[in-house]
């Protein structure tokens, strides 16, 4: 991974959103989530949010594995959480080519596929993902 990595979303895919996990909200993701279906924070949080003391995720429904994603993909693209945004240069897949790599073989059809994404580009969003989470990367 010394000078860049592919890439690129495939159309139509949303594998990497029916893996299970939590994902992790930020109070900006919180905000422009809650903006962009017109409802206050306090509102989506209370219908969206699970919080403990140091961390905040999206609740997981019980059918799927995001209230979010419908068959069209997710209906609050615009406003997605920052770690859905930053998927897949994830601190932990960009600093690994193992993980790299496992990722795309095992979910993931848009690594390897697409423009040559720079090496520091990538590494800026992972430092981007591990500045907003400070909890999982310490």
């Amino acid at each position: 991974m010394a000078e860049g990595l592919r890439f690129e979303c495939q159309s139509g895919c949303t594998a990497c959103c029916r893996q299970k996990g939590f994902v992790y909200l930020t109070e900006e993701d919180i905000v422009r989530a809650a903006t962009f279906l017109g409802m206050d924070p306090a509102g989506f949080e209370r219908r969206y949010v699970y919080r403990t003391r140091n961390r905040m995720r999206l609740r997981v429904p019980r059918e799927s594995t995001c209230y979010f994603l419908g068959e069209n993909g997710c209906s609050i693209h615009p406003a997605k959480p920052t770690q859905c945004r930053i998927f897949p240069f994830w601190p932990e897949l960009v600093a690994s080519r193992r993980e790299w790599l496992k990722v795309a073989r095992s979910y993931c059809p848009g690594i390897g596929q697409g423009p040559l994404i720079q090496i520091e580009t990538a590494r800026a969003q992972a430092e981007e993902m591990r500045a907003a989470y400070p909890g999982l990367y310490e």
